[in-house]
């Protein structure tokens, strides 16, 4: 059958996923702003000793925001890739080539959002949407022992060398540090802060500090392999239906939130009893010649930690949608994730003009984390306000009009007919 060359206009769509989507682009603009969006303050001058609040709001964000939101994000994008591939397929239509095509475009789109803050995703994304394409024809089970490969950090074993992999333990006289997801998430500073131009900056952000990204999320970390495991598990979930089923399924929906909560307990109580990672060996795949075992046995707990406690938020987010009374306040939040992809780059927009040299770096790069985690919450609260009234008005957001018809290789509808 023929290929539709016009896409349908948004139709059914599963309303829990929108504000899911919402929900964890608050988690992602908080972390991203306590972050200063990638940008170093080290060098500004008034920058004072962080207060009560700001020690207060940093531990909250590291324990409960960091690695959390994104992870939710992420998987939404495998689940969304498995319904752009259904509802395809039940047209007759194979959307294979179509989405390798929408993949190359979310590409470019990433690359602008970079030039703005290497802390942008999408190119990522973009890469391991085309993975997803491949990985389409295989069973489930093939699927979810690929995700625990990932999670697991074998990638990270070939990367150190199975001769470097030392199994008895090292005694270091130097202090100890446990090791931690949330350290490995935290993004790498600009060496500096000095005047620069938007384009000495994109330019930079392109390049030194992309590969910098790349081989901390890659080579330094589990990071990286960690998101293409979400995104896998995203398009295994969307094959199981679960949303489709979720409004009929409340109280499973909170033995799972309940599962999650235990499991994320119980992972993090066994990296607390595990043994000390001695300073300088805990990150995996830096300039060393030997790791320990179980320097990899954490970095695997770690990340399926923040995986578990990611399930968390979202089947608790996903039971307090089936309350009527609470669903029609989280529902504020469904426009804001239905222009999920014009609220992202918005974000790194207004962030690389609040904490780089070109633009307001100097003032909002001396802020306090109380202060900037509240500046986040009120961005956050006028873009959910923004995109209310704007999708009262038009059927897709900005971007992703564009970035649709760039897809069809025609203009999409984009207002609403009025109602009569």
């Amino acid at each position: 059958m023929k290929e539709n060359t016009i896409a349908t206009p948004p139709s059914q769509r599963i309303t829990v996923i929108d504000a899911l989507r919402g929900f964890a682009l608050l988690g992602v603009i908080l972390m991203h702003m306590l972050d200063h969006f990638g940008f170093t303050t080290a060098n500004i001058s008034g920058v004072s000793s962080p207060s009560a609040w700001d020690t207060i709001i940093q531990w909250f964000t590291n324990m409960m925001i960091r690695g959390k939101f994104i992870s939710i994000f992420s998987f939404l994008f495998g689940l969304s890739f498995y319904i752009q591939m259904e509802r395809a397929s039940k047209k007759g239509i194979d959307f294979r080539g179509r989405f390798l095509w929408r993949m190359l475009l979310l590409f470019v789109i990433g690359l602008i959002g970079t030039s703005f803050t290497y802390v942008d995703i999408l190119v990522i994304y973009a890469v391991f949407g085309t993975v997803l394409v491949f990985l389409y024809p295989l069973k489930n089970w093939l699927l979810l022992l690929l995700v625990c490969l990932l999670l697991i950090g074998v990638p990270n074993w070939f990367i150190i060398g199975f001769d470097n992999i030392r199994f008895d333990n090292i005694i270091d006289e130097q202090p100890a540090v446990a090791f931690s997801l949330d350290a490995m998430l935290q993004p790498v500073e600009n060496s500096t802060l000095e005047r620069s131009s938007f384009l000495q900056s994109a330019k930079e952000n392109l390049t030194v500090k992309t590969q910098e990204k790349l081989k901390y999320q890659f080579i330094q970390s589990n990071t990286g392999y960690m998101i293409l495991a979400l995104f896998i598990l995203g398009f295994i979930v969307g094959r199981l239906r679960f949303f489709e089923q979720v409004h009929i399924r409340k109280k499973k929906n909170i033995r799972l939130f309940l599962l999650f909560l235990l499991s994320t307990f119980l992972i993090l109580l066994s990296i607390k009893l595990m043994p000390k990672v001695p300073s300088g060996l805990y990150r995996v795949g830096a300039e060393q010649e030997e790791v320990p075992i179980t320097t990899l046995i954490i970095s695997a707990l770690s990340t399926i930690s923040t995986v578990t406690f990611s399930g968390t938020l979202a089947t608790g987010f996903i039971s307090l949608y089936q309350v009527a009374g609470i669903r029609r306040y989280l529902n504020l939040l469904t426009p804001y994730g239905r222009m999920g992809l014009s609220n992202y780059e918005m974000q790194n927009v207004i962030g690389s003009i609040l904490f780089s040299a070109w633009g307001l770096g100097t003032i909002f790069g001396s802020k306090g984390a109380a202060v900037l985690f509240v500046l986040g919450l009120i961005i956050y609260s006028l873009q959910v306000v923004v995109s209310g009234q704007w999708m009262k008005n038009f059927l897709y957001g900005p971007l992703e009009w564009l970035w649709r018809s760039g897809t069809y290789l025609k203009w999409q509808p984009f207002k609403k007919k009025p109602q009569h």
